[in-house]
């Protein structure tokens, strides 16, 4: 069987096996439609962030206007098409810029995440241990009300004794207040 002649040859010399010859040449289908889903996915996470973060990227004017117009549509179908309008507009945009913006915001959130856990096991040793953990806090705080710390331990054991949330929600706060 006879090969065929590449049309971008043009020496002559370049064979393609007449199965490939029909072959498109580029990403597959599948591929762009992968593309395209992820520039939606990120076209959805931008809109979500407040303004003074967006204002950090050097957006063209109609990508402005399409997220600038998001607000108004309440349609889930209207947002789904409206979406892939944005991706199509941060297609043409400086990708890096925002993912890199996408990127810190996702570790501002996994660094708030894991401050909120510390809390929650610091209040939770306060409650269970008592003095102990409280000397290990005082430890590495000394500027801790000890008196106030004490005072906000009882109260959230004697309102877990009675099946109650509130003391324990007054000891997060004044750690998060605190330790902040």
């Amino acid at each position: 069987m006879a090969g065929v002649k590449h049309e971008a040859d043009h020496h002559g010399d370049h064979y393609v096996h007449p199965y490939e010859a029909d072959l498109p040449e580029g990403p597959s289908k599948s591929q762009v439609k992968r593309e395209h889903h992820v520039l939606q996915d990120l076209a959805q996470r931008l809109v979500s962030l407040p303004r003074s973060q967006l204002e950090r990227l050097d957006l063209s004017e109609a990508t402005w206007g399409a997220i600038n117009e998001t607000a108004r549509i309440k349609d889930l179908r209207a947002l789904g098409r409206h979406y892939k309008r944005i991706a199509n507009l941060l297609a043409k945009e400086d990708m890096a810029a925002v993912e890199a913006l996408l990127h810190g915001q996702e570790r501002q959130k996994q660094a708030d995440a894991a401050r909120l856990h510390r809390l929650e096991r610091w209040r939770e040793r306060l409650v269970t241990e008592g003095d102990p953990a409280l000397g290990n806090l005082l430890e590495g705080h000394p500027d801790l009300d000890r008196h106030q710390l004490r005072t906000l331990i009882r109260a959230a054991r004697k309102d877990r004794d009675q099946g109650k949330t509130d003391g324990d929600r007054r000891l997060f706060r004044f750690l998060r207040e605190a330790l902040d």
